[in-house]
């Protein structure tokens, strides 16, 4: 196996779909009011699309990774890269928002890029190498978070659909890429069954959550999960409400934490997972996150904000060490499928929770209780952490 080049069109595959997404995000609104007619009707489509790609990728990610056991993980990995092309291109072209939802939902059907990643490290990685892996992935997540915002605001000054057309260039791009250097991890095995029971997202996540080890950590993981959308979706409403900022400020300062965390968890992640073992970063990582969000909950000076989140930068080793201990915890006949749950069960949490977060932080603001929904998010990391000390 050609561990480099396939650990390298991964490493790329995770930075160019980040930055895509970053491209198209300052942009979305100003595209979806030209498409929809008004500003009314263009927030009701973005939530429409968002729900239904949630929707459709919460029912067929376990599929797509049982299909990643049966037949490798190669085509399933370029099929999801080239929808979501497809998806981007749509945006680009498309004078009305029919057309916009039917590709959407395409993409949220085949979105089976993160799926297909881990198992393939998994495939490809020994195990006590596989946390350092799992953590240039996450860097290569956070970079590609900071440069598209930039660059969609760059391009969106010129035409608001130029972000599109960049980013459907940048997937199909990748699909040629992979197309010629990424080798097949695994050959695939024509036994794994294509059952109901193993395919859909309840018998798929039932299935997990049964088995004693990687159920507890498949149940820790949603808290987790649940923890981020929580800080995600109100993060920047939070900024601006609390300490008045501007919406410059509150994207420098977001940058500059992901720039922070992308270099941590690139230069630091694997030597401190060898060390400490996944079970022990794990736990640690947790901890820290849930701190650090109950410390933002009563930060009251900008100080004591960037302290906070210098100290949460160490945090982002807890979820690469749990990504390698479930690794470590499933046969190579299986990761696909297992990874394939996991992907449901983040796609679950990110349609539900972003609108209860929303509904929580606004009604905690009648109250002057801003912070509260981040000691929220604190209770569900505290529980994630729990769940796995006991593992």
């Amino acid at each position: 196996m050609r561990r480099a080049p396939a650990l390298s069109f991964l490493l790329v595959t995770v930075f160019l779909d980040m930055l895509g997404l970053g491209l198209v995000v300052p942009i979305l609104p100003a595209l979806m009011t030209a498409v929809a007619a008004d500003v009314t009707a263009a927030a009701f489509w973005s939530g429409l699309l968002g729900s239904v790609y949630g929707l459709l990728q919460f029912v067929l990610s376990p599929l797509l990774g049982r299909l990643s056991d049966r037949y490798g993980r190669r085509p399933v990995l370029l099929v999801s890269l080239a929808c979501l092309g497809v998806d981007w291109l749509a945006h680009a072209v498309a004078l009305s928002p029919w057309p916009l939802l039917l590709c959407h939902a395409l993409a949220g059907a085949f979105a089976g890029t993160n799926t297909v990643v881990n198992a393939y490290i998994a495939d490809v990685t020994p195990p006590d190498e596989r946390a350092r892996a799992y953590g240039l992935i996450g860097s290569a997540f956070g970079l590609g978070f900071v440069a598209g915002p930039v660059l969609g605001g760059l391009l969106g000054a010129v035409d608001v659909r130029l972000p599109f057309f960049a980013a459907a260039a940048l997937s199909l791009a990748n699909v040629a890429y992979g197309w010629f250097v990424l080798p097949e991890s695994r050959p695939g095995d024509r036994t794994t069954a294509l059952t109901l029971r193993a395919s859909n997202p309840f018998g798929a996540i039932a299935v997990v959550l049964r088995r004693p080890v990687l159920g507890r950590l498949a149940y820790a993981r949603l808290c987790s999960d649940v923890s981020r959308m929580i800080f995600q979706s109100v993060w920047a409403f939070f900024l601006t409400y609390r300490f008045t900022w501007s919406t410059a400020h509150v994207g420098t300062v977001m940058a500059a934490s992901a720039l922070a965390g992308a270099l941590f968890q690139a230069r630091a992640v694997g030597g401190i997972v060898r060390r400490l073992g996944d079970k022990r970063a794990a736990v640690g990582g947790g901890l820290i996150s849930a701190t650090t969000l109950l410390g933002t909950a009563f930060a009251a000076q900008p100080w004591q904000l960037y302290t906070i989140l210098a100290v949460g930068v160490l945090g982002s080793v807890g979820g690469a060490a749990a990504q390698s201990w479930i690794s470590r915890t499933v046969g190579d006949d299986e990761q696909g499928t297992v990874q394939g749950a996991l992907t449901g069960i983040g796609a679950a949490a990110e349609t539900v929770v972003p609108v209860v977060a929303g509904v929580v932080f606004g009604s905690s603001l009648a109250y002057g209780s801003a912070g509260l929904i981040f000691v929220v998010a604190a209770a569900f990391a505290g529980w994630s952490v729990l769940i796995t000390a006991r593992c």
